[in-house]
C-alpha cells in the first residue's frame, strides 16, 4: 500500500511539473491533434485515463473516454483557446440526466483544472485526495454526497483562488459514523476568495466557540451551515466581511437562543434560514424594538429579504409589527415567509396584503386567532398558503378566490363559519392541494349554502366538482358532508384523496390511475365495490373502505395491487354474509396466486364483524410484511396458526374476543419485531383495539413512533385459551400492552424481563388456574409447598409442531376444496 501511495504521489509530480517541461518549446493549442503540441497534451490525456483507472464505473459513464481528443469525451470541457483540460463535471446525475455512481480512489490530477464536480458519487469511504489542495488554479469545488470519509483534509485551505466550495454530507456516514466529529474550521481562513461555502451535515462542534469568527474573515455571498452541531449563535458579530452575505442558512443547530440583532443588520441578505433551533422570545427582540425596526427598514436592511424560515422554534407574541415594517417596504421583496411550528399569536394583521410579492405563506402550527384578513386578496403571486392548526375562528374571505396562482391552500383544523361559495374556489385553476379537514366537533364550514349552526349536515355543490383542476392532495375529512361524488376528479401523480367521517353515499368512486391513497371511511357508499378497481386504480398503496354500507364480495383485481400497504375493509353487521364474503376473499387469495401479490401489506384490519371457522393459516406465507394484524371481535374458532409466528415484522396483533381454543403457541415469543424499534410511518384508519376489556379508537393520523401504547400489543383475551404462558414471551422487549384475560390458561405467570414491567392483575383476570406474581393467587411451592412434578409441556410442544408439519399439506388441500370448490360448484350458495 505504501509502495502504491509513493508511486501515486510521484506521478502526481510527474504531472504538476509536465507545464513547466513543455512551457518554452510549446504554445497553447488543444489536446485535438496538434501535432506541434502533440507531446503537452497527450500527457493530459495520458492523466486521464489513469485518473479513469483509479474509479470503479460499473455504469460505464466512461466509456466515452477513448481516441485522441480528450476534449471531446464525456464530462471533460477543455478551453477553447489553450486546449487545455479545465473542467471534470463528473458528477453522479449529469445534466442530461444519466445516472450512474463512480466510486475507487483519486490520485491523478491536472495542472490546470479550475472546476472539479464528483457530487453525489460514492467512493465508499476513502479519504478526500489531499492533492486536491496542490490545483492551484481551482475556482469550483463539489464533492458533497460523494461517500468519502475521515475529516477534511486542511490542505484544502491552499486554494487560494477557490471561489464556489460545497463538502454537503461528503462524507459516508452509515460507514465512518466517528471521524466527521474531526472536523474544524482552522483551514479555511486561506480560502480568501471564497464566495460559496457548504458544509450542510457536517459535524463541526469542535468550532462552535469560533465558527462565525471563521467566516466573517472571507468574502462571502452564500454561507450554509445547517445541521453542523455549532450549538452556540453569537450576540454581537465580529468586524467581518460579510456585508456582501446574500444567504445565510443556519437551520437545525439546536442553538437555543433568542435571534440576535446582527442577523437582520446583514443589507444584502436575501434568504435567512433559521429553521429548528429552539430559537425562543418575540421576533420583535431581534430588532430590539420598533424604533430599530423602522431604522432597519430605512436604510434596506429588511427590504432585500425574499425568503425568511423561523419554523419549528419557540417563538411566541404577535408579528404585527414585523409585517407592519414589511409591507412598508418600497421594493415589497419578501416573498418566502414560513413561521410555522412555534407559539405565536394574535390576529393576522390587515398590512400582510401590502406584502405584494409573497408567495409562500407557511404559518401553521400556531395559536393565530380571528380570520383571515380581507387584504389577502392583493396577492396576486400567492402559490402557497398554509394555516392549519391554528385557533382561527370566522369566516374565510371571497377575497381568498382572487389568488389565481394558488396552488396549495391548506386551512384545516380552525373553527371556521360562514359560507364556502364558487366565489371562493372557482377561480383557483392552479390547486393542486385543498384542504379544509376538521377534526374536532366545534363549528364546520359549509360548502355553498348559508350558515346554520355546528354539526352542519350538507353537500357539496356541483360547481365544485366541475372545477377544472388536478389535485395532488383532496382532503375534506371530518366535515359531515353529503352527496355523491363523481368519477370527475383529476389528480396528479402519487395524489391522495382523505373523504373520511362525512355522509358521502351512492356508488364507490373510480378516479385517475395516479391516486395512491383513498381514504373513504365512515361514510355511506353502497353497492359493490368496483370489479375493475385494480386496474383502475393501480397505484394504490393504502386503501380505506371501512364503515360503509358496501356489499357483495371483494373483487379479484384488488390482487392487482401489487404495492398496497393497507387494506381496511369491514363489513356492518346488518349483512348476513359478512362470514362468507372473508371465505371468498381468502379462496381468491389462494385460488389465484398469479393475479395475487400481498407482499406489501402493512395492515389488516377485520375486526369487529362475524367472520368464522379457523383463522387462515396462510396469512403468515402470503403477507410478510404485516405491521397490524387485527382479528378480534369474530367468531373465530380453532387453535392459533403457528403460521402467525414468521410474520417476523407484526407490532400489533389483536385476536380478542373470538372462540380460539387450544394452547398459545410457543413461537410467540419469536416475533421479533415486538423486540425491536419500528420507524415512523403514517397510518390513516380507526384503529379499534381491544385491551383490558375495553374498545379503544385510536383515529385520524396514527404515528408508530415509540412514544405511544400501541407500539408491542398482543391480545389473545375473550377466547377458550388453555395451557401455560410460554416463557419467553417476556422477551418481546417493545411488548408495552398484553391482555391475556377471560381464557382458561393454567401455570405460573412466567417471570421474564418484558413481563416484569406488565405488572397490572387484569392482564390475568378470569383465569382460575393462574399463579404468581402480578395476581394473588400464589403457585405451590411459594409458601414452602413442594413444587408438582413437571409435564411434557416441552416435549408436547415439539410433537405438537410435528403433527403440523405432517398434517399442514393435507389440512391445507381439503380445506381449501372443502369451502372452495363448494363454492365453485354450488350455484346456490352465490351471494346477494
Amino acid at each position: 500500500m505504501a509502495t502504491s501511495n509513493a508511486s501515486l504521489q510521484l506521478l502526481f509530480l510527474v504531472i504538476m511539473s509536465s507545464g513547466f517541461l513543455f512551457h518554452e518549446t510549446l504554445k497553447p493549442g488543444c489536446c485535438r491533434g496538434d501535432h506541434h503540441r502533440a507531446a503537452s497534451f497527450e500527457t493530459e490525456r495520458v492523466v486521464l485515463l489513469k485518473f479513469k483507472q483509479g474509479l470503479t464505473d460499473s455504469s460505464h459513464r466512461l466509456s466515452s473516454w477513448v481516441g485522441e481528443d480528450c476534449c471531446k469525451w464525456r464530462g471533460v470541457v477543455c478551453n477553447h483557446r489553450s486546449g487545455h483540460v479545465i473542467k471534470l463535471n463528473l458528477r453522479s446525475l449529469d445534466d442530461d440526466g444519466t445516472h450512474g455512481k463512480l466510486g475507487g480512489e483519486i490520485s491523478h490530477s491536472l495542472k490546470y483544472l479550475n472546476q472539479l464536480d464528483l457530487s453525489m458519487n460514492n467512493f465508499e469511504g476513502t479519504r478526500i485526495p489531499k492533492l486536491i489542495g496542490s490545483l492551484e488554479k481551482l475556482r469550483y469545488l463539489n464533492l458533497s454526497g460523494a461517500s468519502f470519509s475521515g475529516p477534511i483534509p486542511p490542505q484544502l485551505g491552499n486554494l487560494s483562488r477557490l471561489i464556489y466550495l460545497d463538502l454537503k454530507e461528503y462524507f459516508d456516514f452509515n460507514t465512518y459514523p466517528d471521524e466527521s466529529s474531526q472536523n474544524d474550521l482552522q483551514w479555511i481562513s486561506g480560502l480568501s476568495s471564497l464566495r460559496h461555502l457548504n458544509l450542510g451535515g457536517v459535524n463541526l462542534s469542535r468550532a462552535s466557540a469560533y465558527w462565525l469568527h471563521a467566516v466573517s474573515k472571507l468574502p462571502l455571498s452564500e454561507l450554509h451551515l445547517p445541521s453542523c452541531g455549532l450549538s452556540v449563535l453569537p450576540r454581537s458579530l465580529p468586524s467581518s466581511n460579510l456585508t456582501s452575505l446574500s444567504m445565510l442558512v443556519l437551520s437545525n443547530n439546536g442553538f437555543n437562543s433568542t435571534i440576535p440583532h446582527w442577523l437582520f443588520q446583514l443589507g444584502n441578505l436575501v434568504y435567512l434560514d433559521l429553521n429548528f433551533n429552539n430559537l425562543r422570545g418575540s421576533i420583535l427582540d431581534a430588532f430590539a424594538n420598533r424604533t430599530c425596526l423602522e431604522s432597519l427598514r430605512k436604510m434596506g436592511s429588511l427590504c432585500n429579504l425574499k425568503t425568511l424560515i423561523l419554523s419549528e422554534n419557540d417563538l411566541n407574541r404577535e408579528i404585527t409589527e414585523m409585517i407592519n415594517v414589511l409591507s412598508g417596504c418600497n421594493k415589497c421583496s419578501l416573498e418566502n415567509l414560513n413561521l410555522g411550528l412555534n407559539e405565536l399569536g394574535g390576529f393576522l394583521p390587515n398590512s400582510l396584503g401590502n406584502l405584494c410579492n409573497l408567495q409562500s405563506l407557511l404559518l401553521w402550527e400556531n395559536s393565530f386567532v380571528g380570520s383571515i384578513p380581507n387584504s389577502i386578496g392583493n396577492l396576486s403571486h400567492m402559490k402557497e398558503l398554509y394555516l392549519s392548526n391554528n385557533q382561527m375562528n370566522g369566516t374565510i374571505p371571497e377575497t381568498l378566490g382572487q389568488l389565481h396562482e394558488l396552488a396549495a391552500l391548506d386551512v384545516s383544523e380552525n373553527s371556521w363559519e360562514g359560507v364556502l361559495t364558487e366565489a371562493h374556489l372557482s377561480n383557483l385553476t392552479n390547486l393542486k392541494e385543498l384542504s379544509i379537514a376538521k377534526f374536532a366537533s366545534r363549528s364546520r364550514p359549509q360548502i355553498g349554502h348559508p350558515y346554520q349552526n355546528a354539526r352542519i349536515s350538507d353537500t357539496i355543490p356541483d360547481w365544485f366538482w366541475k372545477l377544472d383542476l388536478e389535485l395532488d392532495q383532496l382532503d375534506l375529512g371530518y366535515n359531515q358532508l353529503s352527496g355523491t361524488i363523481p368519477n370527475s376528479l383529476k389528480f396528479g401523480p402519487q395524489s391522495s384523496v382523505y373523504l373520511n367521517v362525512n355522509h358521502f353515499n351512492g356508488s364507490l368512486p373510480l378516479w385517475s390511475s395516479n391516486v395512491s391513497s383513498l381514504f373513504l371511511r365512515n361514510n355511506s357508499f353502497s353497492g359493490p365495490i368496483p370489479q375493475d378497481i385494480g386496474e383502475s386504480m393501480p397505484m394504490l398503496t393504502e386503501l380505506d373502505l371501512s364503515h360503509n354500507s358496501l356489499t357483495g364480495t371483494l373483487p379479484v383485481s384488488i390482487g392487482k395491487l401489487h404495492g398496497l400497504m393497507i387494506l381496511y375493509i369491514i363489513c356492518l353487521e346488518k349483512f348476513l354474509h359478512c362470514g362468507m364474503v372473508f371465505l371468498i376473499w381468502w379462496c381468491m387469495l389462494t385460488c389465484r396466486t398469479t393475479d395475487l401479490n400481498y407482499t406489501n401489506i402493512r395492515t389488516l384490519d377485520l375486526g369487529g364483524n362475524r367472520f368464522s371457522g379457523n383463522i387462515p393459516a396462510w396469512i403468515g406465507q402470503t403477507m410478510p410484511s404485516l405491521w397490524i394484524l387485527g382479528l378480534g371481535s369474530n367468531l373465530f374458532n380453532g387453535s392459533i396458526p403457528l403460521q402467525l409466528c414468521t410474520l417476523s415484522s407484526l407490532h400489533i396483533l389483536d385476536l380478542a374476543q373470538n372462540n380460539l381454543s387450544g394452547s398459545i403457541p410457543s413461537c410467540v415469543g419469536n416475533l421479533s419485531a415486538m423486540a425491536s424499534e419500528i420507524g415512523s410511518y403514517r397510518y390513516e384508519a380507526d384503529l379499534m383495539v381491544l385491551t383490558k376489556g375495553r374498545e379503544d379508537s385510536y383515529r385520524n393520523i396514527l404515528y408508530l413512533v415509540n412514544s405511544i401504547d400501541l407500539l408491542g400489543t398482543l391480545n389473545l383475551s375473550m377466547n377458550h385459551l388453555t395451557g401455560k404462558i410460554p416463557d419467553n414471551i417476556g422477551s418481546l422487549q417493545w411488548l408495552e400492552t398484553l391482555d391475556l384475560s377471560r381464557n382458561q390458561l393454567s401455570g405460573p405467570i412466567p417471570p421474564g424481563n418484558q413481563l416484569q414491567t406488565l405488572d397490572d392483575p387484569s392482564i390475568y383476570r378470569h383465569n382460575p388456574a393462574l399463579c404468581g406474581r402480578p395476581i394473588t393467587a400464589k403457585c405451590p411451592g411459594d409458601d414452602g409447598t413442594p413444587n408438582p412434578p413437571g409435564g411434557d409441556d416441552e416435549d408436547g410442544a415439539e410433537v405438537e409442531i410435528k403433527w403440523f408439519y405432517m398434517s399442514m399439506g393435507t389440512g391445507f388441500v381439503v380445506g381449501f376444496w372443502g369451502v372452495c370448490g363448494t363454492l365453485v360448484v354450488k350455484e346456490s350458495w352465490s351471494l346477494f
